[in-house]
């Protein structure tokens, strides 16, 4: 979904490196993208996904392993 009109953003914790998602909010979903990707795919979730994803996030369930 590219629209002029969404409001995309990121976090401030976002570094300099770049390796940042965005978010922006709609009526029936939150988005999320790639920044630096910003014309490639949009993930959309409804509010149950979003809570979902956001507990997994912070529990690291998405953490790289470490070396």
């Amino acid at each position: 979904m590219q629209d002029a009109t969404l409001t995309w953003r990121k976090s401030t914790r976002s570094g300099a490196a770049g390796h940042c998602v965005e978010v922006a909010a709609v009526p029936s979903a939150v988005l999320m993208r790639d920044s630096k990707d910003v014309a490639g795919p949009v993930l959309a979730f409804g509010d149950a996904g979003w809570a979902r994803f956001i507990a997994g996030v912070r529990d690291g369930e998405f953490d790289r392993p470490r070396a």
